[in-house]
């Protein structure tokens, strides 16, 4: 890709809190992108560095006994993406950083038309954030080695590893909601 992206770019950062470390989500098997939070901590510095925006979406979760429970250590950022002074947190309740909260009137007054993601889960909050941008007009890019889901079965009790999981949810959203590219990729457009 030769296009690099404008300084009103945002990276929108989904759900990276350490209720993600959880054995719970863990029940079916392992996850799959076991580098993604280094390729984080790489992304988030470069960003930074470029002095581009950056949006931290927080989900407090209003479910009992959830892993993002407002209250509880889960709900903390994970070191590698801890917000800095200065950059936006977003506090959401449902899957889709849009739903609830005021990020598209953000994104709209900053005159950002490109959005980069990553986060997690993919085939939850990710992929519903990134398709309601797709569908709200947004250039949106999807970084896939910054983004994880886990082992999950479906409604007959198959399960899918997360690879599976993931490989399926990215082939959803690509070219229809956004484009998939990778951390080198992404690298290369700053």
């Amino acid at each position: 890709m030769s296009r690099k992206f404008p300084k009103e770019t945002v990276l929108l950062i989904i759900d990276v809190q350490k209720a993600i470390d959880n054995p719970e989500w863990s029940k079916y098997g392992k996850r799959n992108n076991p580098k993604a939070e280094d390729n984080m901590g790489i992304i988030i510095q470069a960003w930074r560095q470029s002095g581009r925006k950056v949006i931290h979406a927080k989900h407090e979760s209003k479910e009992l006994n959830s892993t993002y429970s407002p209250d509880s250590v889960g709900c903390e950022f994970k070191e590698c993406v801890a917000p800095i002074a200065g950059e936006l947190i977003i506090i959401k309740h449902v899957n889709s950083a849009f739903i609830g909260t005021n990020l598209e009137a953000v994104l709209n007054e900053r005159k950002s038309v490109d959005l980069v993601v990553f986060g997690v889960i993919t085939n939850n909050s990710v992929e519903t954030t990134v398709r309601m941008a797709g569908n709200l007009g947004f250039n949106t890019y999807l970084i896939e080695d910054a983004t994880f889901t886990f082992a999950k079965p479906d409604y007959q009790g198959h399960i899918y590893s997360a690879e599976e999981v993931h490989a399926i949810s990215l082939a959803n959203m690509n070219n229809e909601y956004c484009k998939v590219i990778s951390t080198n990729i992404l690298m290369d457009m700053l």
